[in-house]
């Protein structure tokens, strides 16, 4: 028996380290998360708070899966461990049934699960952690109260200083589509198919053709038929990012853009209102060498125009600085910084910064664009 409570707290401990260190690793991406379960539920008075619940949890989790590995306060670690797991897997439960948000976000972005999934994870875990919270009595520390206390000081001393400088910085690790060295523009991956309907004129018949197999050669089929509408199915398209960048009247400017062959600064700015106005002046002058050495440089933003029309006069910006727009949650996506700057050649992701890292432009010139 004791070797089933010892595995239990290993294995739980494991678990629980895990968990808080990808959610560390993008505690941005995490309060994401937490912002639409607070809109599926109806609480959106607290989104301003997602990012403080964010870090708590990420951390709880870290604390409480260091504490259950070293054996360090087991007997009051499981007193907050048994109901959170009870809470998370009635929760889950929900998520799975009625589907009010998509992804847990669990592991954050590392190991994508279904709700699910998600589920059946805790289902088991809870198991684990009964066995923990029922043997609570029968664990002893290996050493006095001092070694528990300076175990969870350091690590969560440890784990503070982690979780912001991924606050502050980008990610140390980039778990999601738009990191460094990904091709968003693969070549293959089927194409879209476009089905044409027409009408009979006569009978009012309608009938749907794929376009390549339209009898467009026979005239008497042809004279007797009427075009009604046509729709696109790209289902056996390979779609690498869901980002859509349009220009202010509405023009398709994607494909443009990620495939330019010349290299393409892309600054992401997906709230203009709450931006970095400090960062965005360093974003200003970076733009006016860029510009000078005929490179490309642009703005992307889900903000108004309306909204970018004040921006552009607070700060002064060149008329042919340009903003295009996108969705927000594919831009929080993108890059984990308001503003972010990508850099990117025929569609290849070459460099990312935060706006606290970005470099110089000679810096960037030396590195990226001499060759």
């Amino acid at each position: 028996m004791m070797f089933i409570r010892n595995f239990s707290r290993m294995l739980v401990g494991l678990v629980f380290i895990f968990s808080g260190t990808v959610k560390g690793i993008d505690p941005l991406g995490t309060a994401y998360r937490i912002e639409d379960y607070f809109i599926a539920y109806g609480t959106e008075w607290a989104i301003p708070l997602a990012l403080f619940f964010s870090v708590f949890l990420c951390t709880l989790e870290f604390v409480l899966g260091i504490s259950l590995l070293f054996n360090a306060g087991v007997k009051r670690t499981s007193w907050l461990l048994f109901p959170m797991m009870i809470f998370f897997t009635l929760l889950t439960m929900v998520d799975a049934i009625w589907e009010p948000v998509p992804d847990c976000g669990c592991f954050g972005d590392a190991i994508k699960l279904t709700n699910w999934e998600t589920f059946y994870k805790n289902i088991v875990l809870i198991i684990f952690t009964s066995i923990i919270f029922f043997g609570r009595k029968k664990f002893k520390p290996p050493k006095a109260f001092g070694y528990t206390f300076l175990i969870l000081v350091l690590f969560l001393a440890g784990f503070i200083w982690f979780t912001n400088y991924n606050l502050s910085h980008l990610p140390m690790i980039d778990f999601r589509e738009w990191k460094v060295g990904t091709d968003m523009e693969p070549e293959g991956g089927g194409e879209a198919k476009i089905y044409l309907i027409y009408k009979n004129k006569e009978t009012g018949e309608e009938k749907e053709y794929f376009s390549k197999e339209l009898p467009w050669q026979d005239s008497v089929w042809m004279a007797q038929w009427e075009f009604v509408d046509q729709r696109t199915d790209d289902s056996d398209v390979l779609k690498i990012h869901d980002l859509i960048i349009e220009s202010a009247d509405g023009e398709d400017w994607t494909n443009a853009i990620i495939g330019n062959p010349d290299f393409e600064f892309m600054v992401i700015a997906y709230d203009l209102e709450n931006t970095d106005r400090d960062a965005f002046e360093r974003v200003k002058s970076l733009f006016a060498e860029t510009d000078a050495d005929g490179l490309s440089m642009i703005v992307i933003t889900s903000s108004l125009p309306e909204t970018v029309s004040i921006f552009r006069e607070d700060l002064l910006l060149d008329d042919h600085f340009l903003f295009f727009y996108g969705d927000d949650t594919v831009l929080k996506a993108m890059v984990r910084a308001n503003p972010g700057v990508i850099l990117m050649r025929a569609g290849i992701v070459l460099a990312k910064w935060h706006y606290n890292d970005l470099p110089a432009y000679q810096d960037i010139k030396e590195e990226f664009l001499n060759d």
